[in-house]
């Protein structure tokens, strides 16, 4: 591929038309030739076309016979049978040179069936030799292969055959598979082509939602793209979009990726995944594209396949959640009256402990650290107790913005989660999905994350994640977060989302702790990386109880680190 790499349309669209153009001069050299003065399917008059039947007693279109001497047996002809026969079809005759070898074969008979629309029927091509019907036939061993037939008597099973012809209107290819079989001293044989590009493409995208895909012909220019490529792109399925006309509607500013992504597939490699933006109707939309190029046996790609995934409802998602992010920023600035009502309100909304949880040999203790120092309590909340089946309710969640506003959403989702956890048999991922739903019923609610979970009387701690960061466990002085492959995405964002839940089996000695984002991200860090740190505090902590795990936690962090609001609670398994 050529290192330069360009920068705006119309450039990229003269780079590819340069490579196009060699690969076509490439192709040609190998390709057989015949120049026809009509469309494909022009040609000889078949027989029976022109009222004459054929000696077996078959007549009309769709049958072939040049074989009609006087000894002709009607009932043992084989060509009698070929009409009946699905693929192209025909009856080969070798044809020996001085020496004796077989250099070509002649059509005797032949079906109406064309293995591709741009290839002759074997019915207009009785009594021709097969390089001369086939020239394309000369590169690929077909009539070696088929000799081998006459010579060994054995069959010929799916021979592939990258056939090339120049044909009057342009350059075409495909991929034959031929079936042959001895025929008292003749072939007899059929073929197709080896695939439907349609049905491929579609076996391989089946899996990926929201796509098209589209394959463009590099020598004949011939394009065909799917119903979902069309969409993405709002044109007319019968009106494909070439690689060119591609290139005029990406973004200026990912010229340059489309560029490196398109010329490594006309080169014959297969690029990683690229996201390119699309002008789409003055809609922006935003694709991912997965290309492979179809090799020819030749090594040259002779079309190239596209599969795009729109992705442009997670972008705007992502912006979504973006600008609830900026919106959360402006909350924390909220009045002092807001400050000093939420203040009252701390107390009744996070209480501090539960004796119920000491009966149940567990203990605990919680901590709520505002991002101001005068505001009392935010959308950080807890819940904390014994449900009266015996198993322990522990949650943990993060209501978006600050004041009286965050403290009403935040009280929203704690005394919903309390009410749905009271409903008999219901799991953790249960009460996650539901609680989702009720946030995302609600036109006036936000995003939100939260970890739900239960703990049984075999002390196993069963839990789900709506988009909240892990627990950490301090076990025998190491301390790791848990497993969170199951994590779902935050509340109030999917409707109709199903949580999963991951399931870990606590020991005497372990020290669980559940913390919000607050705690663990800062602006321009990876969170991954607070995680970590916070990790390490915790494995310093062995052997201290729940409260003094905590102070040990807060001794640890200043409060000009948090950015947020942020609230911890530490249980321990005695």
């Amino acid at each position: 591929m050529s290192p330069f790499i360009p920068q705006d349309p119309d450039t990229l669209k003269q780079l590819l038309a340069r490579e196009v153009k060699t690969l076509r001069e490439a192709a040609r050299h190998d390709a057989g030739v015949r120049l026809d003065e009509g469309p494909a399917g022009s040609g000889a008059e078949p027989a029976g076309e022109a009222g004459e039947s054929c000696r077996c007693g078959a007549a009309g279109p769709g049958h072939g016979c040049g074989d009609q001497g006087g000894e002709h047996d009607p009932w043992a002809c084989v060509c009698a049978t070929l009409p009946a026969v699905p693929l192209s079809a025909a009856l080969f005759t070798p044809e020996h040179d001085e020496a004796g070898r077989t250099v070509d074969f002649t059509v005797t008979a032949g079906n109406h069936v064309r293995a591709a629309e741009w290839l002759e029927a074997p019915d207009r091509q009785i009594g021709r030799r097969l390089l001369e019907v086939q020239p394309g036939a000369a590169v690929g061993g077909l009539v070696g292969a088929l000799d081998s037939v006459l010579r060994t008597g054995r069959a010929l099973k799916s021979y592939a055959l990258d056939y090339t012809e120049q044909r009057s209107d342009g350059l075409h290819r495909t991929k034959l598979l031929y079936d042959a079989a001895a025929c008292g001293g003749k072939v007899l044989a059929t073929w197709r082509a080896a695939h439907n590009r349609m049905e491929l493409l579609s076996l391989d995208a089946q899996y990926i939602a929201s796509m098209g895909w589209g394959t463009w012909d590099l020598l004949s220019g011939e394009v065909t793209w799917s119903e979902g490529l069309s969409s993405i792109f709002r044109n007319d399925p019968s009106r494909p979009l070439s690689l060119a006309d591609l290139c005029d509607t990406v973004l200026l500013e990912d010229v340059p990726r489309f560029g490196r992504f398109l010329l490594a597939l006309v080169d014959g490699e297969e690029p990683p995944g690229a996201e390119i933006r699309f002008s789409v109707l003055g809609e922006v939309r935003t694709l991912q594209l997965v290309g492979h190029p179809v090799m020819a046996t030749d090594g040259l790609p002779w079309s190239v396949h596209i599969i795009a995934r729109d992705l442009t409802s997670q972008v705007r998602s992502r912006q979504r959640l973006a600008a609830t992010r900026r919106q959360s920023d402006r909350l924390r600035e909220k009045a002092a009256a807001e400050r000093r009502v939420a203040s009252a309100l701390r107390e009744a909304l996070l209480p501090t402990h539960s004796a119920e949880l000491a009966q149940a040999g567990l203990s605990m203790a919680a901590a709520y650290l505002p991002v101001e120092a005068d505001s009392a309590v935010g959308g950080d909340w807890y819940k904390c107790r014994v449900l009266p089946d015996g198993r322990i309710l522990l949650a943990i969640g993060d209501a978006c913005g600050h004041g009286l506003r965050a403290v009403a959403r935040m009280a929203q989702q704690r005394h919903a989660l309390a009410g749905l956890a009271h409903a008999p048999g219901t799991h953790a991922g249960k009460l996650t999905t539901w609680l989702n739903e009720l946030l995302c019923a609600d036109p006036a609610a936000e995003t939100a994350t939260g970890i739900i979970g239960h703990i049984d009387r075999g002390r196993r701690f069963r839990w789900a994640c709506a988009g909240h960061p892990a627990p950490l466990l301090l076990r025998d002085g190491a301390a790791s977060a848990l497993d969170t492959a199951h994590r779902g995405p935050l509340f109030g964002l999917l409707p109709g989302h199903e949580y999963g839940t991951d399931t870990v089996e606590l020991r005497s000695g372990d020290l669980l702790l559940l913390y919000t984002d607050g705690m663990v991200e800062r602006r321009g860090e990876d969170i991954t990386d607070g995680i970590e740190q916070l990790a390490k505090v915790l494995a310093g902590c062995g052997g201290l109880g729940p409260q003094d795990t905590l102070d040990r936690i807060m001794e640890a962090y200043t409060p000009e680190e948090n950015e947020d609001d942020t609230c911890l609670l530490a249980l321990s398994v005695g």
